[in-house]
């Protein structure tokens, strides 16, 4: 077997056990004993595979996702570097109250800063061209997800776990950049009225349009840029915390209207 032929077993490897554990929704180990822990290709690989086979079940793409952009967050992954996922058709939740749990494996909730883009981002990709992409900015919350038991994952792990993505939330409480400077909000969410997570606009990579950014220069060397109507959850402005069946989320984002959802078994 030539490496390129054992790089290939592993990633369909890898695919076959994160796609297992998220059908049963029991909790497989680590993948990085298949891909190994720097390399982000394969780690890429997996995720795509992962990705074209739920495109394959008659989703599509509604717009990416950004992990791990605040140092809270990194500390709680043990990362030290943002990634990115896809967001897909049957991951938005935003008009279902309850939401129902049962695709989830080990959900966390985190506030997050989202933006809808009014043009493609591609060509050259500098801070005034982000920011003249951006439609309007909504309040998000992202329910992330592991389909690694314990979340004891390397960045590898969380890359080829489609970023460690679930579902997510966004409001419809819409707000242009003249409006709103994403940088100078603050986070506050609560779970049953106490307060479980807070956090600024600076913590996310100290401006969630930096986040953005960083994903569109990403996006455009992996060869798939991100594209007008395209929704982009710029990263979590404060430590994602768990939740259970009954709890009832808020996340107060200032400037918006808070963004209240309760889950269900």
């Amino acid at each position: 077997m030539t490496n390129t032929d054992a790089d290939r077993a592993a990633v369909e490897a890898a695919v076959r056990r994160l796609a297992e554990a998220q059908a049963t929704r029991v909790p497989c180990a680590a993948v990085r004993d298949l891909i190994g822990t720097d390399d982000l290709p394969a780690a890429y690989a997996v995720q795509q595979g992962l990705v074209q086979a739920r495109l394959a079940g008659g989703v599509h793409v509604v717009g990416r996702k950004i992990g791990a952009t605040s140092k809270a967050v990194q500390d709680q992954l043990g990362v030290d570097q943002p990634d990115f996922g896809y967001l897909l058709s049957d991951m938005d939740v935003s008009h279902d109250d309850p939401i129902s749990m049962r695709t989830l494996v080990q959900p966390r909730v985190e506030g997050e800063v989202a933006f809808v883009l009014a043009h493609d981002l591609d060509g050259e990709i500098t801070p005034e061209t982000v920011r003249a992409a951006v439609e309007v900015a909504l309040p998000a919350l992202e329910i992330v997800d592991s389909r690694i038991a314990g979340w004891d994952i390397t960045f590898t792990d969380t890359v080829a776990d489609n970023a460690s993505s679930g579902l997510f939330v966004v409001g419809t409480d819409g707000r242009t950049l003249d409006e709103l400077e994403p940088r100078d909000v603050t986070m506050s969410l609560t779970i049953n009225g106490e307060e479980r997570s807070s956090g600024t606009g600076a913590a996310c990579l100290g401006d969630p349009l930096e986040a953005l950014r960083w994903l569109a220069v990403q996006a455009q060397a992996f060869g798939d840029p991100l594209r007008a109507g395209h929704l982009i959850l710029s990263g979590a402005l404060g430590p994602f915390v768990p939740f259970a069946p009954g709890d009832r989320v808020v996340a107060t984002i200032s400037g918006f209207a808070p963004l209240a959802v309760s889950f269900e078994e």
